[in-house]
């Protein structure tokens, strides 16, 4: 028996071929056949803003600048100030929290205090729901900001950002500081070590280089210190070429020797990173030093040691 069918020449009907083609497995089957929702998303997840003071983006068009311009927009962190400012309960609340206590107006940009879910016990109007709060994640390279937003996963019911970096009632002069001073960053005992044994091994340019990609991409909590252990061994190659140039084998190590190492472990940390020392923690070197010194040294090299011999 011989079937015929007569249909349209180059008839393309994909979606019959879609429904003809597709597989459905049994769990998806199951799924549609109760009619279950197909799309879901629970809990409800509220992303919380992060940003150094006045540092929050702000939209103007050219009627309203002046305006944005003295008075910018709240935002989710700014308003989470605010309102530890005139809330108890919001006192004890991390950033992260807030979003389960507490909705966010979207048009008004202000929190509010949820009006329906779980009671919290010793409080009255306060209710809890399982909203869950994330803080925007921010780069280490963007320090001050990083360290703002570790202080945020860490204190409570702060009311300004001075009050954030503040710690035993002293301000501290950044982020940083606080975050140190609270013992939220972690000690620097492997890149100690990492310098400890590149110095058994290394040439002083390498143990420099090495210093430099510690302090531009590893961010110690206090390069200072790990610059103060290992200076020495950075130096060496800088005070060798200093005394065969000066034909002293005498000379010590001094400061102007130090500010050179600097100024070579900057340049690598400019390449790196596009930051400068004082913006990695440590001192800046002083660059007129550096010119006063090789002029220095120019001109004691200009003398006829031949004469100074007669």
């Amino acid at each position: 028996m011989a079937v015929i069918g007569i249909g349209a020449e180059n008839s393309n009907d994909e979606v019959t071929q879609y429904q003809m083609g597709r597989y459905v497995s049994s769990n998806e089957a199951v799924w549609r056949i109760f009619s279950f929702p197909i799309h879901e998303r629970h809990p409800s997840v509220v992303h919380l803003a992060v940003h150094l003071e006045n540092g929050q983006r702000v939209y103007f068009t050219a009627q309203n600048a002046v305006q944005r311009a003295a008075q910018p927009p709240s935002t989710t962190l700014t308003s989470f100030f605010e309102t530890c400012q005139n809330d108890d309960f919001a006192q004890t609340l991390l950033y992260s929290e807030m979003p389960k206590y507490y909705t966010w107006n979207q048009s008004s940009r202000r929190f509010i205090r949820r009006k329906q879910g779980k009671p919290v016990p010793g409080y009255t109007d306060v209710y809890s729901t399982d909203a869950i709060g994330r803080i925007y994640s921010v780069h280490p390279s963007n320090d001050e900001c990083f360290y703002l937003r570790l202080l945020l996963v860490n204190v409570r019911g702060p009311t300004s950002f001075q009050q954030l970096r503040t710690v035993d009632g002293e301000l501290c002069g950044s982020y940083r500081e606080a975050c140190q001073r609270l013992q939220l960053l972690e000690n620097d005992a492997h890149w100690d070590q990492t310098l400890n044994d590149a110095v058994i091994s290394s040439h002083t340019h390498q143990i420099r280089t090495l210093f430099s990609i510690i302090i531009s991409t590893c961010f110690p909590s206090n390069p200072i210190d790990l610059w103060m252990k290992y200076k020495d061994y950075m130096c060496d190659d800088i005070l060798y070429q200093i005394r065969n140039r000066m034909g002293n084998p005498n000379i010590q190590i001094s400061e102007e020797i130090y500010n050179e190492a600097l100024i070579s472990i900057e340049d690598m940390c400019l390449i790196m990173s596009n930051k400068l020392l004082i913006q990695l923690g440590l001192t800046a070197p002083n660059r007129p030093m550096h010119d006063a010194f090789n002029q220095e040294l120019h001109r004691e090299r200009l003398y006829d040691l031949n004469a100074l011999k007669e």
